[in-house]
């Protein structure tokens, strides 16, 4: 019998149960579906990670003081019984990593001042600051911060100590309604002193606990002569590498800068240096091995379909037997027999395949938690590829057990 007749039997053999193989399908059906949607998932949930942080800056090296030395308190701490060290950063830090020298693959830096319990208010409507912040005009292109109406504050304000404010799209949004447009040139109270609104900020969309966009940034003079004073520390320093190749030399170079004003070594360092480039290696291998819990879970599925599969073609050998003994007593030879069985198998397999990568695009139109699944272009090739074969492998045993029947055993068979 040929390969085609075999087919044919097998297709036969499939549309005469047709409620069956429906159900067997649906088993396959379903782990496909869900291999593409988890995996999709954990896709968009990297790609969404990864867009979250690059809208926070592109190559960007964050330093701070730490808040210990030596395992004792930061500021004024005793190092080695006789020498006190300061834990601040300061405006000469920041200078200095500006140098091209010392520093060649360091582009560009912004110092930071920071003020706690910062109330905005606009006529009756008020807003409790989360982020208020002052800095550089370097800052915001450090931090890829764009305004979507008005203009960012310059150097010049800087140097004036100007009462300017640049705002993010949520304090807008609480101080002059939808129309966040309104607010430039408008003069709103911070903490009762008043500040003329220069621009606002384009919106980067929430990250978690944190809003990116409740935000107010002023000129750095103008944040320590109205709110944190003249004191020597600094926040932070906001630092961006020249490139994302150069990450690490650029981490490398400040810390040996800092070092070297600090007096300090890698196991007294009175400051931190967070890379983006390791925050982002972090979330990437984290949804990662997320991404392969999904697919596991997935699998599991798929290999209670595979089972599924096998044992409906356990009752179909079983219920033909007669027919099987017929068919090898005029000539049928074993090969015959197992192609049959097995395209059977397969035919359900990978119809079931296909309906599922079907399903899992469905699926993967809508949202999930607030992420948007990014269907893999592999996944739906190797989704087809494993219904296939799931088709053989799970209908192998049944279609030897119906080639190794003997004729005049199966005629006797009722």
């Amino acid at each position: 019998m040929s390969f085609l007749e075999s087919a044919r039997f097998a297709a036969a053999g499939v549309a005469a149960n047709k409620l069956r193989s429906i159900l067997t399908t649906l088993g396959i059906l379903i782990g496909i579906a869900a291999v593409i949607v988890l995996l999709a998932v954990g896709a968009g949930t990297s790609n969404a990670i990864k867009a979250q942080i690059g809208k926070l800056g592109t190559n960007v090296l964050t330093v701070t003081r730490s808040t210990t030395v030596g395992g004792r308190a930061g500021a004024g701490s005793q190092v080695g019984g006789s020498r006190t060290r300061s834990t601040n950063l300061t405006l000469d830090d920041d200078k200095a990593l500006t140098d091209q020298v010392l520093a060649p693959d360091v582009a560009r830096t912004a110092p930071i001042v920071q003020a706690q319990n910062v109330t905005g208010t606009y006529s009756s409507a008020t807003h409790s600051v989360a982020s208020f912040l002052g800095t550089t005009p370097s800052y915001f292109a450090i931090t890829n911060s764009a305004v979507a109406s008005g203009s960012l504050f310059t150097e010049a304000d800087q140097q004036a100590g100007n009462p300017v404010a640049v705002i993010g799209n949520t304090v807008a949004a609480d101080l002059f309604g939808n129309n966040t447009a309104s607010a430039i040139g408008e003069t709103i109270q911070l903490n009762g002193q008043n500040f003329s609104v220069a621009g606002v900020l384009s919106a980067k969309g929430s990250s978690g606990l944190s809003d990116p966009d409740d935000v107010v940034v002023v000129p750095l003079s103008t944040a320590q002569n109205k709110f944190t004073g003249y004191a020597p520390t600094l926040a932070s320093i906001t630092v961006q590498a020249s490139s994302a190749d150069v990450m690490n030399q650029a981490q490398n170079e400040l810390q040996m800068i800092l070092d070297a004003r600090h007096r300090v070594d890698a196991t007294s360092r009175d400051y931190q240096v967070r890379n983006q480039a390791q925050i982002l290696t972090t979330a990437t291998n984290t949804t990662q091995t997320l991404t392969i819990l999904l697919g596991a879970v997935a699998a599991i599925s798929l290999l209670v379909g595979g089972i599924g599969v096998m044992n409906i073609m356990l009752v179909t050998v079983t219920e033909r037997t007669r027919e099987i003994g017929i068919r090898k007593a005029i000539g049928a030879s074993r090969g015959s027999i197992v192609a049959q069985f097995l395209i059977e198998s397969l035919i359900i397999s990978v119809i079931g395949g296909v309906a599922g990568i079907v399903l899992g695009f469905a699926g993967s139109a809508f949202p999930v938690l607030g992420v948007q699944p990014e269907v893999q272009p592999w996944t739906v090739w190797v989704s087809l590829a494993v219904s296939a074969v799931i088709g053989l492998v799970f209908g192998v045993y049944p279609a030897n057990k119906a080639a190794k029947l003997r004729p005049i055993d199966a005629l006797r068979y009722e």
